[in-house]
């Protein structure tokens, strides 16, 4: 065996032992956000401690505070909780996308 041949074995080897195993993500730990398991919420004082805590327990990846007058993108994203308030900071919606 030559040294051309060797190398490629080698570099072979250590390209297999980087490929990635299965995921094994549960469903709940997706990121895809579930807006009923936080409704719970509306009424209350948002904070970003509030907003952390729901984010998580929706299963979303992102969250958003969305107060009277803000500017928002219209994409859709599976994976982001939006709490929007009144002019009082109080949750009045809750919703995914």
């Amino acid at each position: 065996m030559n040294i051309q041949t060797t190398l490629l074995i080698l570099l072979g080897l250590t390209l297999a032992g980087c490929e990635s195993s299965p995921s094994t993500q549960s469903p709940a730990t997706t990121g895809d956000c579930n807006a009923a398991a936080v409704r719970g919420l509306i009424g209350k004082q948002a904070s970003p401690v509030l907003l952390d805590q729901a984010r998580r327990d929706s299963g979303a990846e992102v969250a958003r505070l969305l107060r009277p007058g803000d500017i928002v993108t219209l994409e859709y994203n599976a994976q982001r909780l939006t709490l929007s308030t009144d002019k009082d900071g109080r949750i009045t919606r809750i919703g995914c996308g």
